[in-house]
């Protein structure tokens, strides 16, 4: 009678297939090098073996159980050697690993003056702008100001004229920007611009006493202009 080897779960084993280079299943080959079978006669007499070849006699069952013959420090050691081969595949030395990303800074932008929402008088004042960033700039990365959205200058200061801007409000905005465009930090204050009604008089009223004695100067006879003519000719000399 043919024998049959039977494993522990009824199926005919077939020749173990193994990938060149796959450690892992090398080492677990390694384990089970030496399975125990059991062997059953025609009588019921159990015998177990690590060879089943020499039981190749009719009437007997041969069959693989779940005992083997490695010890639990072979074992230990065929897992540490496993794991060991595992991490090598992965666990290379940091020098080894390049990366070519580059570092992306954090910056930290701020408005030192105006340090808070004020107003200024138009058009005696102008609104002078200080910023701080930290830390310092990286090549390429450029500090950008912007007054109402429109970028007005680059750099950490800038003064603008209230005869510039028209009464009301007015947002000021600083952006961090790399040189790809990117927007690393950004600040942003608002400041008021209010119409100097005293300045405006005082200029009303100084063109409105020149336009007077101008007009005076007109309706004098020649002679009594070319007096003044004079008189303002030896003021100048003086």
């Amino acid at each position: 009678m043919k024998k049959t080897i039977v494993n522990a779960f009824g199926h005919v084993t077939k020749p173990l297939m193994m990938t060149v280079g796959a450690v892992c299943l090398l080492s677990s080959a390694a384990l089970v090098a030496a399975p125990v079978y059991k062997v059953v006669d025609d009588s019921g007499r159990v015998t177990y073996t690590d060879n089943p070849s020499s039981y190749q006699h009719a009437g007997q069952s041969v069959s693989v159980t779940s005992i083997n013959t490695v010890s639990d420090r072979q074992a230990r050691a065929a897992t540490t050697q496993t794991n060991t081969a595992a991490r090598g595949q992965t666990d290379l030395p940091s020098a080894a690993i390049k990366t070519d990303a580059p570092v992306q800074t954090n910056y930290q932008l701020s408005i030192l003056e105006p340090s808070t929402e004020r107003a200024y008088q138009r058009p005696a004042q102008s609104v002078d702008i200080v910023l701080q960033v930290s830390p310092q700039l990286q090549n390429g990365d450029q500090v950008t100001i912007y007054v109402d959205g429109n970028a007005r200058a680059q750099g950490l200061s800038m003064s603008i004229p209230t005869v510039d801007l028209t009464p009301g409000a007015h947002r000021i905005k600083a952006e961090v920007v790399t040189e790809k465009g990117d927007v690393r930090a950004s600040v942003q204050r608002t400041v008021h611009v209010i119409q100097n009604t005293l300045i405006l008089r005082q200029k009303k009223q100084a063109a409105e006493k020149l336009a007077a004695q101008l007009l005076a100067y007109e309706r004098l006879p020649w002679h009594q202009k070319l007096l003044v003519r004079m008189q303002g000719s030896d003021a100048v000399n003086q």
